[in-house]
């Protein structure tokens, strides 16, 4: 998931415009302006009169010692700014000081709205750290104030070894300690920090995040698969849409591969979560996979046999027939959260430069992913870092990625495909905010 700036366009939560709405009245105004001189109805002998008023006016004042001096801020202030309230324009500014309707225009100062509170996620994957911060807006939606995200690879060898290596470990660490300075110079109301399936399997697991919570100031939690599945769906559920029946959500991590079965074919709830029937979590990711097969060198055949893997674990998913009511139909979809779907769907649209914007929420049909997963098998390593989309960073887990989702596709075979780039993160502060009870009053949260 790359960082999420949900609310792109929207007058942001709690800050006050510096105008007011377009044909409101401006709230400083006073009475009208005339346009000029005006003849023929009497109006000239009523602007002598008010002269004449004004002259007896200032003679009381001076009485009172009410004035100020011609050549004071004040009164300049007064002369340029007031306007006249009938008849024409006098020949020379009179400063009025003390009267209301002749002091100088002052910008309307509105009081300060609550300050809103804020929230963060952080999610420590096998490939990535990414952290999110962001504040309550309309119901169900939050602004990003704040993000990070770096690939660690803190999986590197797990497969093989067992325990997380030194250089995977520091790696982490360090970009833990940005994580932590991020969230120390804050306020924060409230926030969840996560470890999957890295430390859910390394033997040195808790003892690396002992490490953390000393030299990052962080003390993380291990979650479990249920909670990551679920977590998932809650940071995906804007992008199911209200007549959609059932959907398969997948995530492919790094270390493992989350999928969620949804059935919607009864009354939606707001919480996309309460509506999964089944789920199951691979212990196999991007970096797993790749380690066994190998990420670099990936002929057709290593590719198939990829495949072939992940499809036997699959086999073993006793809940993946849940939604066989509705896979033939056009409200089904597949809806795909992680990086290889966003990897693909920035491949499909030809981007020169990854943009999270036009890939977040993106539809891809079955046509396009199939054209998409054979333009990637049909490269070769240099290729794949070539691509802006892809890069030397993602170039050797990418085709390990294409493989999981293609047994993802022939368990359950959608004509469309949704690309989510966000996720637990999402989830997190979602589940933080509506737990706060920030939407529970207000379409724009409590501020």
């Amino acid at each position: 998931m790359e960082d999420h700036d949900t609310g792109a366009g929207a007058p942001e939560v709690g800050v006050s415009r510096a105008s007011p709405p377009s044909g409101g009245p401006s709230p400083s105004a006073g009475r009208p302006r005339q346009a000029g001189p005006q003849s023929g109805n009497g109006q000239a002998g009523d602007a002598q009169h008010q002269r004449g008023k004004a002259r007896k006016r200032r003679k009381r004042r001076r009485g009172r010692k009410v004035f100020a001096r011609d050549d004071s801020p004040l009164a300049t202030a007064a002369a340029v700014s007031a306007p006249a309230s009938v008849g024409p324009a006098a020949p020379a500014p009179v400063p009025l000081p003390s009267a209301p309707q002749s002091r100088p225009e002052q910008p309307m100062h509105r009081p300060p709205m609550q300050e809103l509170p804020v929230f963060a996620a952080l999610d420590l994957g096998t490939n990535n750290c990414r952290l999110l911060v962001a504040v309550p807006q309309r119901h169900g939606q939050f602004r990003v104030i704040d993000a990070f995200s770096r690939i660690v690879r803190l999986g590197e060898g797990l497969t093989a070894n067992g325990h997380l290596s030194q250089a995977a470990m520091d790696r982490a660490v360090e970009a833990l300690k940005i994580c932590g300075d991020k969230l120390r110079n804050r306020k924060i109301r409230k926030a969840r920090l996560i470890a999957t399936e890295a430390c859910r399997t390394a033997d040195n697991g808790v003892e690396f995040l002992q490490r953390v919570e000393r030299e990052a100031g962080l003390k993380l939690e291990i979650i479990d698969r249920q909670t990551e599945a679920r977590l998932a769906v809650s940071g995906c559920g804007s992008l199911v849409e209200r007549d959609t029946q059932g959907v398969v959500l997948f995530d492919i991590g790094g270390g493992s591969s989350e999928i969620a079965l949804i059935d919607l074919t009864g009354q939606r709830s707001p919480r996309l979560a309460n509506h999964i029937v089944s789920w199951t979590s691979l212990p196999v990711g991007v970096v797993s996979l790749a380690e066994r097969f190998g990420g670099r060198t990936v002929t057709r055949e290593i590719f198939a046999a990829m495949v072939d893997d992940v499809a036997v674990r699959l086999k073993s998913f006793d809940g993946r027939d849940r939604l066989s009511h509705v896979l033939t139909s056009p409200k089904f979809h597949l809806l795909g959260t992680s990086g290889t779907v966003t990897t693909l769907a920035g491949v499909h649209l030809d981007l020169e430069r990854y943009d999270r914007r036009r890939v977040d929420g993106l539809w891809m049909d079955r046509d396009s992913v199939d054209r998409m997963v054979e333009k990637l098998v049909g490269w070769d390593f240099q290729q794949r870092c070539a691509n802006p989309c892809i890069g030397t960073d993602r170039a050797d887990l990418v085709l390990a990625g294409c493989a999981i989702l293609e047994a993802i596709r022939a368990v359950w075979p959608s004509e469309r495909l949704r690309v989510a780039d966000r996720g637990l993160r999402e989830g997190i502060l979602s589940e933080l905010m509506a737990d706060d009870g920030v939407w529970r009053n207000s379409g724009r949260g409590r501020a």
